[in-house]
C-alpha cells in the first residue's frame, strides 16, 4: 500500500469530518466565552480561563493534525515522528543523565526514532512491530555498557528503554493505522485517516469528560497519591460518555456500532491507565507537568499520555479482527 494523498470520496469525507470538528471547537470556544462572562467568583474565573486555554490549544492541534491528514499518510507519519521526538525529550529530561549516556541518547533520538517511523512509512509491519521492543532494547543495553560507567547503570538504561517504548513505539501505532489494508471490510480502503480521527476523538474526549464529570460529582479518588484529580465518578462518567460518542461515530471506523462501543470502552479504559502510569512517572520525578510547550495542557507527554496504551491496543485488535 502506498502513502498517497486522500482523493475522491475519501478526501471529501475527510473534509466533512474536519468541518464537524471545526463546528465542535467553535461550540467549545463559545462555551468558554460564556463561562468567562458569567463567572462570579475566583474559582469560576480560574475554571473559565483553564477551559479557554485548553480550547485554544485544541484549535492549534486540530489545525496541524487535520492539515497533516489531508496532506497524506507520509506527512502524518512525519508529524507523529516529531511528536515522538519531543515526547522522548521531555521524558529523558525528567531525570539527569550522565556523560556516559550521551552517545546512547544520540542514537536513540537521531537513529532509533527516525527508523521506527521509516518502517511505519514503508509499511514494513514485521520490523515496525519488533524494532523497539527487540532490536533497540538490545542495542541500548550494549551501547550503554560500552560507555564503561556502572553508576546507576540499570536505572539509566531502563529510562532510555522505557522512553523509547512509551514515547516512540506506542505512539507510532497511531500513524500505523493509516497503513492497515482493510481488505476484509468492503468500501473502507482509503478511509484509514477517519479511524485515526475516531481514536483521537474518543480518547481525548474521554480525558475532557472525565475532568468535567470529576469536577461536577467527583468524590472518591482513584489514586490519590498519584493523580488526586482523578475520581471514580469522573472515570465512570467520562468513559461511558466517550464510549457512547465512539459508538455514535461508528461510521468513521471499519467496526459496526456495537463493536465500536466495545473498542471505545477498551480505548478509554487503557487511556485512563496510561494517564495514571504517566502520573506515577511525574510524581517519581517530582514534577507536575512534563513540560510547558502547549498552553493549558503542559507538555507533549501530558497531552498524549492517554494514547500510550490505547494506540497499540486498538491497532493490534483492529489489525487482527478487521485488517
Amino acid at each position: 500500500m502506498t502513502l498517497d494523498l486522500p482523493c475522491g470520496a475519501a478526501a471529501t469525507h475527510l473534509l466533512q469530518v474536519a468541518a464537524g470538528i471545526g463546528a465542535l471547537l467553535v461550540t467549545a470556544s463559545l462555551a468558554g466565552l460564556v463561562m468567562r462572562q458569567t463567572a462570579k467568583n475566583d474559582r469560576a474565573r480560574h475554571l473559565a480561563a483553564d477551559v479557554t486555554a485548553r480550547v485554544n490549544a485544541w484549535w492549534g492541534m486540530a489545525v496541524v493534525g487535520l492539515a497533516a491528514l489531508l496532506a497524506g499518510a507520509t506527512a502524518t507519519t512525519v508529524l507523529f515522528g516529531l511528536i515522538s521526538f519531543l515526547a522522548l525529550r521531555e521524558f529523558i529530561t525528567l531525570t539527569p543523565t550522565r556523560r556516559a549516556d550521551h552517545h546512547t541518547l544520540f542514537w536513540a533520538f537521531f537513529v532509533l526514532v527516525p527508523l521506527q517511523y521509516v518502517f511505519v512509512g514503508i509499511n514494513w509491519y514485521g520490523m515496525f512491530a519488533i524494532f523497539i521492543p527487540v532490536w533497540s532494547f538490545i542495542f541500548v543495553a550494549i551501547r550503554s555498557t560500552m560507555a564503561g560507567d556502572a553508576t546507576r547503570y540499570l536505572e539509566r538504561t531502563a529510562k532510555v528503554q522505557w522512553g523509547l517504548m512509551l514515547c516512540v513505539y506506542s505512539l507510532s501505532h497511531l500513524p500505523a493505522l493509516l497503513i492497515l489494508p482493510f481488505t476484509s471490510v468492503p468500501g473502507y480502503a482509503g478511509h484509514q485517516a477517519e479511524l485515526l480521527i475516531w481514536l483521537l476523538i474518543v480518547v481525548q474526549l474521554s480525558d475532557v469528560l472525565q475532568y468535567v464529570w470529576g469536577k461536577a460529582i467527583g468524590r472518591h479518588r482513584v489514586a490519590p497519591n498519584l493523580s488526586p484529580n482523578k475520581t471514580w465518578e469522573g472515570l465512570i462518567g467520562g468513559a461511558l460518555s466517550a464510549s457512547g460518542i465512539g459508538m455514535a461515530l461508528w461510521w468513521l471506523t471499519p467496526y459496526g456500532p456495537w463493536y465500536a462501543l466495545a473498542m471505545a470502552a477498551a480505548a478509554t479504559a487503557l487511556g485512563f491507565a496510561g494517564g495514571v502510569v504517566m502520573s506515577a512517572v511525574k510524581r517519581d520525578a517530582g514534577v507536575k507537568d512534563f513540560g510547558h510547550l502547549i498552553p493549558g495542557h503542559g507538555g507533549i507527554l501530558d497531552r498524549v499520555d492517554s494514547l500510550i496504551f490505547a494506540a497499540p491496543a486498538v491497532f493490534h485488535l483492529t489489525r487482527y479482527y478487521w485488517g
